[in-house]
């Protein structure tokens, strides 16, 4: 359905410790909007309750869920994150992209085009 490298659940995990004092009743999201220059943007956010149609994703340490109707956007997905001198962000590489901008950020697919706007 989808990967998480271990780089990726790291960072998410130091994330989740940074930002809750109880980070076992913490829930990641990943979805998608409409938006950005090629339609598509992904979304990651924490959240306390999954939504009742989610998918869930259960790793060592947190729970991931992706809204059901994201789930043939993202079936395949690999989020990883990589770091080096100056920056460091997650990298997503979805192979139901046909489009993607050029900063990455968004994207379309086949089924779905979703609504272009400006970066």
């Amino acid at each position: 359905m989808l990967t998480l490298t271990q780089q990726a659940q790291h960072r998410i995990l130091a994330m989740i410790d940074e930002t809750f004092e109880n980070p076992s009743a913490v829930y990641v999201k990943f979805c998608t909007h409409w938006g950005g220059c090629s339609g598509l943007s992904y979304g990651l956010s924490f959240e306390q309750h999954p939504s009742e149609d989610a998918h869930i994703l259960t790793f060592e340490t947190f729970t991931l869920f992706i809204p059901k109707e994201d789930i043939p956007i993202v079936k395949g997905t690999v989020i990883d994150y990589k770091e080096n001198m100056l920056s460091g962000g997650f990298t997503i590489t979805n192979p139901n992209a046909i489009i993607t901008c050029g900063c990455g950020s968004s994207f379309r697919t086949k089924e779905k085009k979703g609504n272009p706007t400006d970066c």
